[in-house]
């Protein structure tokens, strides 16, 4: 009996790893299937099928299908994660600490780690719980905003106690947050307790800023032309602009969430100038040669160099702006760098078209600011507003 019994474990060991092989086999095929799905249908009878095998694998697969989401379009995106809900709908028990190693691993989607947290949360809230906690400065947007979500519901709780265990968890969560309503929430609890807050300099953001212009953009076509500030920048010279000699002045912005105010610096009649293209520039000191981020908002058509290389442009007006709406990557020189923002507004005259600005700081791959060595201090609204509207020197 005892020989009889090995041999039927040596007989079907083989014949169900072999069988596991299948499915993996199975499975990877089905989802690169999915992944194939495109616009207007495309693959989507043969993509129903492979969707239903999917949707019915063991709960022990959900990681390697979240692995698929990393490079998935948005479409087949839609697809896995349905058939991810539909597992986990029916499955008794979830893999966590697989699904806890994915979570782990920074390289994975964002959408596709956020997606396995919710699978933990649903399963083990408190070990969800214990696992944001460390999420403060995830590169995930999505899980950073419940990090700090869960930092600022902390204080609340820590109030009651006294402020300065709230303190300490609204400063830690404001050093993380990157949406600004959070930021907005957060900064007015600080200045209840007592704290004043530096939000430029908390962010990052280039406030002290040379500006040269109006040159030209009639029927748009500023954005193309090259004006004589991207073949070099030259505070001393003067060029020829859309309504005579222009030279470069120093504008400087108070305002918290350092947004630079175009019709402040070269102020028109009514709402402001139309039909213009205007530069700013600065020098940003590093300490060290590094990989950095410029990231930059802006609702007009824009473009942006660093040490005189172009690095990213949209010609498109009025689509809306928020802080980092634009992301570039670069790598800091050590010592002196250049930026230099092209700013085009257009010739539109609805009240939504009106505003022709940008804010733009650096900071590292999380968001986390980078100051410039010879950051000045931040400025005051009087010494702000005493470059506003300046006449240049000719």
């Amino acid at each position: 009996m005892r020989v009889f019994c090995l041999a039927v474990i040596i007989t079907v060991l083989p014949l169900a790893n072999g069988l596991a092989d299948d499915a993996g086999r199975h499975l990877q095929a089905d989802l690169q299937t999915l992944k194939n799905v495109g616009n207007e249908g495309r693959g989507n009878p043969k993509a129903t099928q492979c969707w239903q095998r999917v949707a019915t694998a063991s709960a022990h697969a959900l990681p390697e299908i979240l692995t698929a989401l990393d490079d998935a379009n948005p479409l087949a995106a839609n697809w896995i994660r349905l058939a991810v809900d539909a597992i986990a709908s029916q499955a008794n028990s979830l893999p966590l600490d697989s699904l806890t190693a994915f979570l782990a691993d920074t390289k994975h989607n964002p959408r596709a780690r956020r997606l396995a947290w919710e699978l933990i949360d649903s399963r083990e809230p408190r070990l969800a719980e214990e696992l944001l906690a460390g999420m403060i400065d995830d590169p995930s947007l999505e899980l950073r905003h419940d990090a700090v979500a869960r930092l600022i519901d902390a204080a609340t709780q820590e109030k009651k106690g006294g402020s300065a265990a709230a303190t300490t968890s609204l400063k830690k969560a404001l050093s993380a947050a990157r949406n600004v309503d959070q930021i907005k929430t957060i900064t007015a609890s600080l200045k209840k307790l007592g704290e004043s807050i530096d939000l430029q300099e908390q962010f990052g953001f280039i406030t002290d800023w040379q500006l040269i212009g109006p040159f030209d953009n009639t029927d748009e076509t500023g954005f193309d032309r090259v004006f004589p500030p991207e073949q070099g920048i030259d505070l001393s010279t003067r060029y020829p602009g859309k309504n005579g000699d222009v030279t470069w002045r120093q504008f400087l912005s108070a305002d918290p969430y350092g947004m630079m105010d175009l019709n402040k610096a070269f102020p028109g009649p009514g709402d402001g100038l139309k039909e213009v293209t205007a530069f700013a520039a600065t020098t940003f000191f590093a300490e060290k040669s590094r990989p950095a981020e410029v990231r930059l908002g802006c609702k007009n058509a824009w473009k942006v160099w660093h040490n005189g290389k172009l690095l990213f442009g949209r010609d498109e007006y009025h689509r809306g702006m928020r802080i980092d709406q634009y992301t570039m990557p670069v790598v800091l020189t050590a010592g002196e760098n250049t930026l230099l923002v092209k700013l085009c507004q257009d010739g539109q005259t609805k009240d939504w078209t009106k505003q022709w600005q940008f804010q733009l700081r650096v900071c590292d791959a999380t968001g986390g600011a980078i100051l410039s060595e010879n950051r000045p201090p931040t400025p005051g609204p009087e010494q702000a507003a005493a470059t506003h509207g300046k006449e240049p020197p000719l």
